[in-house]
């Protein structure tokens, strides 16, 4: 393992990567058979989603024991035994901590409902305004209001996400004592790594007030100042003992400055951390169950904002197009079926080659796209089944609510690793949870033997590793105002690394330094030819020159 600033680290959604026992659901022998793999990859950890005990309603982010496996995943000695191969390999385990909210099935909240006053203190909970009304005005971000009753008690509780999901009071030194344990706990198995989920909501004030009219409810309880205060406390009683650790936290909302505080190394928080903003691009009015173009000239701006912002500031970017709760990049921001290896790679050479420690999402290094789906009954996340509903109650008809679903559904980046071309894809022997639909086309297999976009990833994992004007080297954007093309120069110790990359599918022109036109052709996703002062680009092309 390497520092985190010259790391790649490999995601995994268990639930979907490899089935071992036929029943249709990935689990933690299958991630086991296919270390391999992730070996040849050359990543240097694996962050895995939740596979802890839970009722599944938000595909295992309500945790119902944090220090278990789920059965349908596995057992403890399957966990064990994954650490050791994969550190065999010299690759790193990054568990995921729900510590925003448990699932209500989890025993702090049922005793709590029980009327243990102990664990009671361990959630929001809350009475009904004075006129009867909900505590606050506050909305989930699953759709619907953002408080449930609490049994018969007459109080109501919070849940920020499903009702199933109730908010942590982290103001509660017993509640900040048992997430300190968790992470203690999976420590003791030999984890270094944690992803820390929506972990900028902790910081929620003590009183809780309605939002404004016509403000966001986000502002009320986002990027709070107590967050600081708890992850250092954090850091220090966990994480923070271990000299090889790596942590990011996922920022909800959240702004540079904050995620500078939560990175710089001075105030002992995070190693890094998540932004989205860049992929809320193809957001009309920033509603994200909307149809529409991304706007290219936004999504150069942020990620420019963000490179500088943080640079300055001493923090540090975890850089992603893809997870498992968005849709592929490759059919937002390329073209799956015309171009599919150009823009694949030209993705690809984006992010890594930027400052940050790029994340790499289960099958985007095969050029895995949006699953071919038709009805909404194909899906079977939650939150794409109420936004569908939703749609269709305000008024759309079902075919254009459906065109919006499967433009953004969580579940398109979900669907089964495709090993092969099977029906199952090589993903199971029995039915999977959720079906692949082109594996035909794109496929582990075929990349291997003669696909280009599985060995163009391997390229800039390794460059990643070699060359510290990559890891190491300051941002500076270039040709900002470009229409169709996103271009920056990265410098360190001298040498500089023009990267160049066309996000349009016709051919567009750039002018190039006259000092790189005699530099070595780093990287490119098309055939050599000569480099001219004005340079034509094909469609999605990138490349990247040194000097």
């Amino acid at each position: 393992m390497t520092g985190f600033r010259s790391s790649v680290v490999y995601q995994i959604y268990p639930k979907s990567f490899y089935d071992s026992n036929g029943d249709g659901v990935g689990d933690l022998r299958g991630v086991i058979e296919k270390i391999p793999y992730i070996a040849s990859l050359g990543v240097d950890h694996v962050w895995f989603n939740p596979f802890f005990p839970s009722p599944g309603r938000d595909n295992g982010y309500d945790i119902s024991d944090y220090c278990a496996i789920d059965p349908a995943m596995g057992t403890m000695e399957d966990f064990e035994e994954l650490v050791e191969a994969l550190g065999a390999h010299g690759i790193g385990v990054m568990l995921d901590m729900v510590l925003n909210h448990t699932s209500t099935e989890h025993e702090w909240f049922r005793k709590a409902l029980a009327g243990d006053e102990r664990y009671q203190r361990y959630y929001y909970l809350r009475d009904p305004k004075p006129d009867g009304s909900l505590p606050t005005n506050w909305v989930s971000k699953f759709g619907g209001p953002a408080w449930e009753p609490f049994g018969d008690t007459g109080k109501y509780y919070l849940h920020l996400f499903d009702r199933t999901q109730a908010d942590l009071d982290w103001h509660n030194p017993d509640v900040r004592e048992e997430v300190a344990k968790v992470v203690n706990f999976w420590r003791s198995k030999g984890v270094r790594g944690f992803r820390f989920d929506v972990i900028n909501l902790i910081g929620k004030p003590e009183a809780l007030l309605d939002a404004p009219e016509g403000t966001d409810d986000r502002a009320m309880y986002t990027d709070g100042p107590d967050v600081h205060t708890y992850l250092q406390w954090l850091s220090e009683q966990s994480f923070g003992q271990d000299a090889d650790s790596i942590t990011v936290g996922e920022m909800s909302s959240t702004s540079i400055q904050a995620c500078i505080g939560y990175s710089n190394p001075a105030n002992h928080e995070l190693s890094m951390v998540f932004n989205f903003h860049h992929l809320k691009v193809d957001y009309e009015d920033g509603q994200k169950w909307t149809l529409k173009d991304f706007d290219l000239a936004a999504l150069k701006r942020l990620l420019g904002e963000w490179a500088l912002g943080m640079q300055e500031g001493g923090g540090w970017n975890a850089l992603f197009w893809n997870n498992h709760d968005q849709p592929r990049a490759l059919d937002r921001f390329g073209d799956a079926d015309r171009f599919r290896y150009e823009s694949a790679t030209m993705l690809a050479a984006a992010i890594h080659l930027m400052r940050g420690t790029p994340y790499v999402y289960m099958g985007e290094e095969i050029g895995m796209s949006d699953p071919g789906y038709t009805t909404i009954d194909d899906y079977v996340d939650v939150e794409a089944r109420n936004a569908f509903a939703e749609l269709v109650d305000a008024g759309h008809d079902e075919e254009e609510a459906f065109r919006i679903v499967h433009s953004k559904a969580r579940d398109n980046s979900r669907t089964p690793m495709q090993w092969d071309s099977s029906a199952g894809s090589g993903f199971t022997d029995g039915t999977p949870w959720l079906q692949p639909t082109n594996q035909a086309e794109v496929n582990v297999a075929h990349e291997e033997t003669a696909g280009r976009i599985l060995p163009f990833y391997k390229r800039l994992i390794s460059l990643r590793k070699s060359t510290p004007v990559i890891s190491e080297g300051d941002y500076e954007p270039y040709a900002p105002d470009h229409p169709d093309v996103l271009a920056y120069i990265r410098r360190h110790e001298g040498r500089r690394l023009l990267v160049i990359c066309s996000f349009r599918g016709h051919e567009t022109e750039i002018d190039v330094p006259e000092d790189f036109l005699d530099g070595e052709v780093f990287v490119s996703n098309y055939p050599a030819r000569p480099l001219r002062p004005r340079l034509s680009l094909s469609p999605y092309e990138t490349l990247a020159l040194l000097v």
